[in-house]
């Protein structure tokens, strides 16, 4: 195959950090990355500090043109119409690509030292640490920007560079390779990191514990139709299979007095048990995920929220106006700048990895494997998490209430609970991204209209699924995703 290469610019290791975190330090940290402890520092900055839950929101079925007097952003109506986004603002394509790679670096850093430092032992657990988050970053990078995964075309699909070693120079050539190596190495370097871990965290959800490592592994088999292996890595993460005492308890947040601001903190709080990953990112999401011209009306968002036609009571939605409805799930916070300074950027708290999706990995897992009974018990499961007072015979699921519910869409069992089980992702993560994410995984079509009763369809295998790379990125030749 020819061989095609381009150049990464890397950002520096402090991109995604506080300017305040910044002055704290040497400019060349690498001269003073010489103890476990200062390694264990560096890899804070080895998770992306962006997000993509923008442009895969708006990119999916789950958004629609909701009012021209919603926020005018480049981002969110490319997006919409599957345009190219080249705003290189947050939330946008060439900002997520730049944050992953940036964080690729940090973790290659510490890689560095700790495969040569002289009591490799007190480093295993970083080193660990840093192979899974080089490898989750890679992931999202091949998810994003390459062809979905396909294990008849995955050996000549391009994919994206894998780095493994430190920036020395500022402008770097690497050979793309294919999807199919870029998976090669990312389960390398799950399985070389995974045994590492310590769990020695003082806030474990900001970090890659043991159990992140699995929920990240669960995804990665699931991407990979490999289902024993996603069964294998829930199983390993919940081996008490407690699942209902570990996702986000939304039905604790009931009552008249939980206001929006509680739900906010909630959502994504690190003692949440059911956030195992987060990760702090530059962006506005949380204060206009909800108030975007493509967003969401009540009849869209109560049609989502209702799998199966039983709403899941629990998820509270809420309206910005008469026009705007979400689930209440992200709070921004504001960093100046500098101390007495009126300008500064918005952060927004994200989850990367949830119980909820281990949870839902398996269940299409064990459907796959045709093991029927289990996959509905793993649904009821969640169900019981997300409907008040909740009664196994009204509420519960059962083959005869799926298979009635979908006859109209499709005869064949098996294709009806997958159906049932994207329906309840898509549910419980709204306003996520991960929508998006099971869109290209199954190469699934997606219609959008507008206000002005224009339709665009996104075929299955349409070649915009794919965002585009970089244009700086592209300067040395390598051609752009097709259109």
């Amino acid at each position: 195959m020819k061989r095609n290469y381009l150049y990464i610019a890397m950002l520096a290791l402090v991109a995604g950090t506080s300017c305040s975190k910044y002055l704290e330090h040497a400019p060349d940290q690498r001269a003073e990355l010489n103890t476990p402890e200062k390694v264990a520092e560096l890899l804070t900055s080895a998770y992306p500090s962006a997000n993509y839950f923008v442009m895969a929101e708006a990119r999916s079925d789950n958004q629609m043109d909701v009012s021209a007097t919603g926020i005018q952003n480049p981002v969110n109506s490319d997006s919409y119409f599957w345009k190219d986004v080249t705003s290189t603002s947050q939330d946008g394509a060439t900002y997520y690509w730049n944050a992953c790679y940036s964080a690729i670096a940090a973790a290659n850093q510490a890689l560095e030292v700790c495969n040569s430092a002289a009591n490799p032992k007190e480093y295993e657990g970083s080193k660990g640490e840093a192979l899974l988050a080089r490898a989750y970053a890679h992931f999202m990078l091949v998810t994003l920007y390459a062809k979905a995964y396909d294990p008849a075309t995955a050996a000549t699909d391009p994919g994206i560079p894998y780095v493994t070693v430190p920036e020395s120079v500022v402008i770097k050539q690497y050979d793309r390779k294919t999807v199919a190596y870029v998976y090669e190495m990312i389960e390398k370097d799950i399985k070389e990191g995974m045994p590492l871990i310590n769990d020695k965290y003082v806030i474990p959800a900001y970090h890659f514990t043991r159990r992140a490592a699995h929920a990240f592994a669960s995804r990665f088999y699931l991407w990979k139709r490999e289902w024993q292996k996603v069964i294998d890595e829930a199983n390993q993460a919940f081996p008490a299979n407690d699942f209902a005492a570990n996702v986000r308890p939304w039905l604790n947040y009931q009552g008249a007095t939980v206001t929006t601001n509680d739900l906010q903190a909630f959502y994504t709080n690190a003692t949440n048990p059911g956030n195992l990953l987060l990760g702090e990112t530059v962006s506005s999401l949380g204060i206009n995920y909800y108030r975007y011209q493509y967003a969401m009306t009540q009849p869209r968002l109560n049609q989502i929220i209702a799998p199966l036609g039983i709403s899941w009571s629990a998820l509270k939605t809420y309206s910005n106006s008469s026009t705007f409805y979400f689930v209440m799930k992200y709070l921004a916070y504001f960093k100046r700048s500098s101390l007495n300074a009126t300008t500064g950027v918005y952060y927004t708290m994200v989850p990367l990895l949830t119980t909820e999706e281990v949870l839902l990995n398996r269940a299409e897992a064990l459907l796959m494997s045709d093991r029927y009974s289990e996959a509905l018990d793993d649904l009821n499961t969640m169900a019981k998490t997300r409907i008040n007072n909740y009664n196994a015979t009204t509420h519960g699921y059962t083959e005869t209430k799926i298979t009635k519910y979908y006859e109209t869409r499709t005869t064949d069992k098996k294709e009806a609970y997958r159906m049932a089980i994207l329906d309840i992702r898509r549910a419980e993560f709204v306003n996520e991204g991960m929508r998006w994410l099971d869109i290209l995984r199954l190469q699934m079509p997606v219609t959008h209209t507008t206000s002005k009763g224009e339709v665009y369809e996104l075929a299955a295998d349409d070649k915009r699924k794919l965002l585009q790379l970089p244009e700086e990125v592209t300067l040395s030749g390598v051609p752009l995703n097709p259109r």
